[in-house]
């Protein structure tokens, strides 16, 4: 299930087209959303045809079509050779324009049922009014589609650069209903605002409280539609200009009942904005920039839009080196030929000993504006023709890195902007060390936590485990978040998360002993209870004021039975074949390192071909912003949705809202296929009698001559495995003291011969062999004779196996 991107009242597209260079046509400028392409929309319609687009642009009235109506005009559902679009399409076409000058149209695009209806469409058309007051003040009209062949990457730079958040205000009680993106206008945390006009008020500029008070007041409010401008104070103490655009609905007898409103930033609809704010408003952008992208964002939209530059370079001095960090934009054709030549990856090495005039510049650290026709190289005057600024950036009494700006056309630099270049320069320097030290020591903490979980995952017979693990990006340190799957005998395997209190070195080092102790307590053998029990009184013995959670799952590949414990952890999430998820009810016990006599109970689980069990930290479900419950319930909803026959994808699309962290997040998923076709087992007791040893062989030649009607390779074979099975049970019978057990089992082209007993102790291979001796080669015969060879620990002492392969069929 692809992730959509809800933009402008809820549509899953909204595209701008605008007169093209000719003025006989409409040509795409700008999009959000989904890809214009999925519904049909083509990049260009002449004026003089026949479509949506066309005729809402020609009349300046809004028009409203569904699926029968996009009929009409020849746009059937699959009328393009692969194309095939949803039934309940819904399309609006919004005319542009102001002062009867038509400027191009807004095109919205929704695919579920209900379509637009008639609140949406009023906040539709209030965006559109937004979206044109933009194309007048930026001209965007005349840089972005001229020359232009297709839309930009979603989402659309200059769309998101509009920022407009829509909100429902109830005249009669004051209530009002806003999207996240009004109150991050006007800086309110989701978690913090209470549905209160009076809230979102308190935000702003005393003076401009009486022309918003003639809006919420019903005393004051007349039908149709207002258009202001006011001022909110940031928590910094900076003043963001912000443009509200409202409308009246009434209610049956015509009394004001509720308004409509849109709120964009309105600093970029300003063209006259002092160069103060500027540098307000970049100073508080890298203020909260915590790694080098972050900053390097931040310059880009400080610079390029802005100051009307096109291209825009960031890049840092390592050693006599510079590494490019952001190219705007970010296309390789927009750059010189001798910065094509050196793109390796994402961004190029800059070519810095091609270009003698930026070193020099850097090496003098100040700042460098040339004008149009200055007499450049060519890998700088490509860069900007019409003008080109080199600003070294300074931090620490030192040049760490240098900005290109750079312009198409004819540029004067004045002095307001070259005061702009120069504090820019400063501030930038200074974010960016940070900015390196954060990623420096963030890349540290990440490889230390990398290195304490599995490089891979095992194959599993008749299942898929995938993991994922993010480390947290808020703070610097390690946490203890931890995963593992445990690959264990006869088609056995362990699953288990876990997460160790605190984000430290010394957290990180819990993990890795919790982790490693597990483990080994499994493949001993021991089932989950003992395993997490004799956890738990590892960690309290060792004296640490940290504990642990953990969730353990063992499963039986063969038939589908699952045990859990679940120790203070999360409980795991299992999504039916059907797709229904639900958590799991498993009646759990405390966590590790409390309480040294705690218990454990099991919990039993069935997995049927295609279920999917998935085992996660909290980091995925909780944090500041969002409750455990909601967490869980968004996780189960995207694993209800999500597509099994990709493990790994649907992993990807379970941690696709997970942006900034203030936890680790360790996932572990596991899709149950069922084995298709069973290995044959066969169990013996030995018991200790003068002819055990024939005992077991005669059981093992009869094992074979029944298991002969199912793969005929086995008679070829049986010399050698009776073989095995002596000299193995022999072993135990004089080397060990309790019960011995022979174990039997055909699967492919293998077959196994296990012989358990009661000593911990491995056998031994000697060194010197005396071959006038009676015995002592007993276990070299077995290596000799058998594929792989190898002993494993057992709860109640070990087991020593022997395998041989099978002929190959003959095809």
């Amino acid at each position: 299930m692809r992730e959509r991107i809800r933009v402008f009242g809820g549509a899953v597209l909204a595209a701008v087209y605008v007169l093209g260079n000719r003025d006989d046509c409409l040509s795409l400028a700008e999009s959000a959303g989904d890809s214009g392409a999925m519904y049909g929309l083509s990049p260009r319609y002449p004026l003089s045809g026949r479509a949506p687009v066309v005729e809402a642009f020609r009349t300046g009235r809004p028009l409203w079509l569904n699926a029968e109506g996009l009929a009409a005009y020849g746009e059937r559902p699959g009328e393009s050779p692969g194309l095939t679009l949803p039934a309940n399409i819904s399309l609006g076409a919004l005319p542009l324009g102001a002062n009867g000058t038509p400027l191009g149209c807004l095109v919205v695009v929704d695919d579920v049922s209900g379509g637009f209806d008639a609140e949406r469409r009023n906040f539709l058309e209030l965006y559109a009014d937004q979206v044109t007051a933009w194309l007048e003040a930026t001209g965007e009209p005349n840089n972005h589609a001229i020359g232009r062949t297709g839309p930009r990457p979603v989402l659309g730079p200059a769309l998101d650069r509009l920022r407009v958040g829509s909100f429902t205000l109830v005249l009669s009680t004051g209530h009002i209903e806003a999207d996240d993106r009004v109150l991050d206008l006007v800086d309110i945390p989701r978690g913090e605002f209470d549905g209160r006009v009076e809230t979102l008020l308190a935000h702003t500029v005393p003076d401009d409280l009486p022309a918003l008070m003639s809006i919420v007041d019903p005393g004051h409010m007349t039908s149709g539609g207002r258009d202001l401008e006011f001022r909110v104070r940031r928590p910094g103490g900076e003043l963001r200009w912000l443009r509200l655009r409202c409308r009246v609905l009434a209610d049956g007898v015509g009394r004001p009942e509720r308004v409509l409103g849109v709120v964009a930033d309105a600093s970029h609809l300003r063209p006259t904005a002092d160069e103060v704010s500027r540098v307000q408003r970049l100073s508080v952008a890298l203020a909260g920039a915590m790694t080098v992208r972050d900053v390097s964002r931040a310059v880009v939209a400080a610079l390029r839009d802005p100051l009307g530059a096109d291209r825009v370079a960031l890049a840092e001095l390592e050693g006599d080196r510079l590494v490019v960090k952001v190219l705007d934009p970010p296309e390789p054709d927009a750059w010189p030929e001798l910065w094509r030549a050196e793109w390796r990856s994402e961004w190029p090495d800059a070519p810095a000993g091609a270009l003698p005039t930026l070193e020099a510049a850097l090496r003098e650290g100040r700042a460098s504006l040339w004008p149009a026709g200055s007499a450049l190289e060519p890998g700088l005057e490509g860069i900007g023709p019409g003008g080109l600024a080199v600003l070294p950036i300074p931090a620490e009494g030192r040049v760490v890195g240098g900005c290109l700006v750079g312009w198409d056309e004819p540029h004067e630099f004045g002095p307001e902007e070259r005061s702009l270049l120069t504090a820019t320069a400063g501030m930038v320097g200074q974010a960016l060390v940070r900015a390196r030290a954060f990623d420096a020591e963030h890349e540290l903490a990440t490889t230390l936590q990398r290195s304490l979980l599995p490089r891979k995952l095992p194959r599993l017979p008749g299942a898929v485990a995938v993991a994922r693990y993010l480390p947290a990006t808020v703070g610097l340190e390690v946490g203890g978040d931890w995963y593992d799957v445990i690959p264990l005998s006869e088609n056995h395997v362990a699953l288990v998360v876990g997460d160790v209190q605190g984000h430290n070195a010394g957290a990180a080092t819990i993990m890795g002993q919790m982790r490693t102790a597990i483990r080994a307590y499994a493949v001993e053998g021991h089932p989950p209870d003992v395993v997490v029990s004799r956890a738990n009184h590892l960690l309290v013995g060792m004296e640490t004021d940290l504990f642990a959670t953990c969730c353990y799952v063992a499963i039986d590949l063969e038939e589908g039975n699952a045990l859990c414990v679940r120790a203070g952890h999360l409980p795991p999430l299992l999504r039916a074949p059907e797709g229904v998820t639900q958590e799991v009810e498993v009646e759990g016990g405390p966590p590790l390192g409390v309480l040294a006599e705690a218990e454990f109970p099991m919990t039993a689980l069935a997995l049927t071909p295609g279920a999917v069990l998935a085992l996660l930290t909290d980091g995925l479900v909780e944090s500041s912003s969002l409750h455990l419950e909601d967490g869980m319930r968004r996780v189960c909803d995207a694993l209800s949705r999500a597509d099994p026959s990709d493990a790994g994808r649907m992993a990807d699309e379970l941690l696709g809202g997970v942006n900034r962290r203030d936890d680790d997040v360790a996932l572990l998923l596991l899709r149950y296929d069922g084995i298709g076709v069973r290995p044959l087992r066969a169990r013996w007791t030995v018991w200790r009698l003068p002819d055990a040893v024939a005992h077991a062989r005669r059981f093992t030649a009869r094992t074979l001559r029944t298991w002969r009607a199912t793969d005929e390779r086995v008679t070829e074979q049986s010399d050698t495995i009776l073989l095995i099975v002596s000299e193995l049970v022999t072993n135990a019978l004089v080397h060990t003291q309790g019960q011995v057990g022979l174990d039997l089992m055909l699967s492919g082209e293998r077959l196994r011969v296990a012989v358990s007993d009661a000593s911990p102790r491995a056998p031994v291979k000697p060194g010197n062999v005396d071959w006038e001796a009676t015995g002592g080669r007993g276990i070299l015969l077995v290596q000799a004779v058998s594929a792989s060879y190898g002993s494993v620990p057992l709860s109640s002492g070990k087991q020593v196996w022997a395998e041989t392969l099978l002929p190959r069929r003959e095809p």
